[in-house]
């Protein structure tokens, strides 16, 4: 058979739109826009859309770039696979941006399932075209649409099944209403704030603890906010003298001086890490104290042990200042 008999087949189906592919596409545009424009990004569109974006979204393009025929598959394998098939996908791909210099980050994880979805879906359209039109898969959008309305509102039905049919509907739309608010509401967790520091190299390790007098050493200081609010974290460090009594199992600080001061403003459910350098003055003291403090700060009256307690958060470090 001459190839070019194929031609006018390809040529006529070209003007054929597959509306579930060019909804795909929309929705990945989008979830781009509720990422990325400042009115939607802070509305409960941005859930929603991403929430689809990595659970169905990807799956489903794959299965129509891999099953392009009506054949191949019925709609609810098509619908479960697409669901299983994008819980695949993404983990794979966030495992591969692991080893590239972008990491796992919002930025890599978008563009790469953008990219992903858009070139399954273009494969799933050629292929389709390649197809005689009566074989390829479509969503019978009319026909669903024009089959729940007959089975919801049928003429010839008896007023109790009307009634029970408009039962039906309003309880499915309280459904999808109840699931859409708790997607976009969701309940607050644990309220919490993260305070730690890490040696230089940014490991919980090789802290400066045997140093000369007066010299400058560094550490980093890390900041996470789990409260559901903003908040301008103070933060203090000192050095203290103190020793412990083992007999009465007490502490006691017999010297203290302040190094630093300052204030983190941290957004919810974000991290601060702070590079902080510092330098204990004489060799009597032995303890780096730091101390978290959300909105309230006590005064200067405060100080010593009781200081310590009013803090909201509170590390420290022991060291061996030696002789300059």
């Amino acid at each position: 058979m001459d190839p070019q008999d194929h031609r006018p087949l390809i040529v006529e189906a070209a003007g054929d739109v597959p509306g579930d592919l060019i909804a795909v596409a929309a929705a990945t545009a989008v979830t781009l826009a509720c990422v990325y424009i400042p009115v939607l990004n802070e509305s409960f569109l941005r859930i929603l859309v991403g929430v689809a974006m990595v659970l169905f979204i990807p799956g489903y393009a794959l299965i129509a770039a891999l099953f392009p025929a009506k054949g191949d598959l019925d709609g609810i394998e098509r619908v479960a696979l697409s669901f299983g098939l994008s819980i695949a996908v993404v983990p794979l791909i966030g495992l591969a941006l692991n080893y590239t210099p972008w990491g796992i980050r919002l930025d890599p994880i978008l563009a790469s399932l953008t990219l992903f979805t858009l070139a399954m879906t273009a494969a799933a359209w050629y292929r389709r075209l390649l197809l005689p039109a009566a074989d390829r898969f479509t969503v019978p959008a009319r026909a669903m649409l024009a089959a729940a309305r007959l089975e919801l509102f049928d003429p010839g039905a008896s007023r109790l099944d009307r009634g029970l049919s408009a039962v039906l509907l309003v309880a499915i739309v309280a459904a999808l209403a109840t699931t859409a608010y708790v997607i976009a509401v969701p309940k607050e967790g644990e309220h919490f704030t993260e305070f730690y520091i890490l040696g230089p190299g940014g490991k919980a390790a090789d802290y400066p603890t045997d140093f000369p007098a007066a010299s400058t050493r560094s550490l980093i200081i890390g900041v996470g906010n789990h409260e559901y609010r903003e908040i301008p974290y103070t933060v203090e460090a000192f050095a203290l003298n103190q020793t412990f009594d083992p007999a009465t199992n007490t502490s006691t600080i017999h010297a203290a001086e302040r190094l630093d001061r300052f204030v983190v403003t941290v957004p919810h459910n974000e991290t601060r890490e702070l590079a902080w350098e510092f330098s204990v003055p004489s060799t009597g003291y032995n303890r780096i104290e730091f101390l978290l403090y959300n909105e309230t700060v006590p005064g200067e009256e405060i100080a010593g042990q009781d200081r310590i307690n009013a803090s909201y958060r509170d590390l420290h470090l022991w060291v061996r200042v030696r002789p300059a």
